[in-house]
């Protein structure tokens, strides 16, 4: 069924509260959760609900707590999610963060037993917003396999990158998987086959079949560097917030495990208006050039999400009906919906 943003937000919302989560705090997951169906990625949208909500009621997720700062110096802040809701969590760390780089020029959030980020762009959009360029990063379950491997050892390892600009700030966001878990997943609820070069089944050959890929590994993209780049996260990440690694990280998939994966974010201090007026002439630039064949015009990253993002707010988002009947038995309290 086709919705808009507001019903999907309401929903969204009134699920988290009906689970104990204060108001505020839900808006915060709603809105994460609602963007990412806005810019096409389901595998961090509304089907994520269901499993915080069983979370919650697995006590693995606090939905009141918004984590323990604790300062290393001046500039490093690490911080002890308390089990709390990934985003909540990381707004409150980033809030910290920024207000010390305003100071220091640059400050380094390190943040452990928090839970799910979801969409990285949600958090460096905020930052390139309000004048701070900024880095995130995280890890999840062993789901991709190295470079000429057959078993996953690594995350799928997101990195996002904000800096101010005008008319709109730049936004990259991207796994270093070919595909996030998330869309796997999502192809499974729909029935849809994957395309053979995602990821390997569970005895390392290639598979279309996404649920025999659920239990497989997914692979790097940009084969070694896009390897070399994951792994680099996967030790950067785990090193800086003391959090799991590799095969040891749990709490992101499953709705009984505490998450252990660690949360990396590197805040800049507010950046001044001739480098905000250089990089949005560049930027500007890198779109007026020329066009390869086949390609209409050239995008830098974050343009294609705001379409997606325009579109469906004009058009409205697509939930599959068996999701929103679920969401609706949960915003009701039913137990086992």
């Amino acid at each position: 069924m086709q919705l808009n943003a507001l019903q999907l937000k309401e929903m969204a919302t009134a699920v988290l509260v009906a689970h104990g989560v204060p108001e505020a705090f839900a808006d915060d997951q709603a809105d994460l959760l609602v963007e990412a169906e806005l810019r096409g990625l389901p595998s961090h949208g509304v089907l994520r609900l269901p499993r915080i909500v069983e979370r919650i009621r697995n006590r693995v997720i606090d939905p009141c707590a918004t984590g323990s700062p604790n300062w290393f110096g001046q500039s490093f802040l690490q911080v002890d999610g308390r089990g709390g809701l990934g985003p909540v969590v990381a707004l409150a760390a980033l809030q910290a963060a920024r207000e010390r780089a305003e100071e220091t020029g640059v400050c380094v959030a390190a943040v452990a037993n928090g839970n799910h980020l979801g969409m990285l762009a949600w958090y460096v959009e905020r930052l390139a917003g309000q004048g701070h360029a900024a880095i995130a990063m995280t890890t999840s379950e062993a789901l991709v396999h190295p470079w000429g491997g057959r078993v996953a050892m690594m995350g799928t390892n997101p990195i996002a990158i904000g800096v101010p600009a005008v008319p709109d700030p730049f936004i990259l966001d991207l796994a270093t998987s070919v595909v996030a878990m998330g869309r796997i997943h999502d192809h499974a609820d729909r029935g849809e086959p994957i395309p053979q070069e995602w990821a390997l089944d569970r005895d390392g050959n290639p598979t279309t079949d996404p649920e025999a890929a659920k239990n497989g590994a997914i692979a790097p993209f940009g084969g070694a560097k896009g390897y070399a780049l994951g792994l680099g996260i996967e030790v950067l990440v785990a090193a800086l917030t003391r959090s799991a690694i590799g095969r040891n990280v749990a709490g992101t998939l499953d709705s009984e495990r505490p998450c252990n994966k660690g949360d990396l974010f590197i805040v800049f201090g507010q950046q001044n208006s001739a480098a905000t007026r250089l990089v949005s002439s560049y930027l500007e630039e890198v779109r007026r050039s020329p066009a390869a064949p086949g390609f209409a015009a050239v995008d830098v990253p974050g343009d294609g999400m705001r379409r997606r993002r325009a579109a469906a707010l004009r058009d409205g988002v697509w939930i599959a009906d068996d999701l929103w009947h679920r969401l609706r038995r949960l915003r009701a309290g039913e137990v086992g919906a």
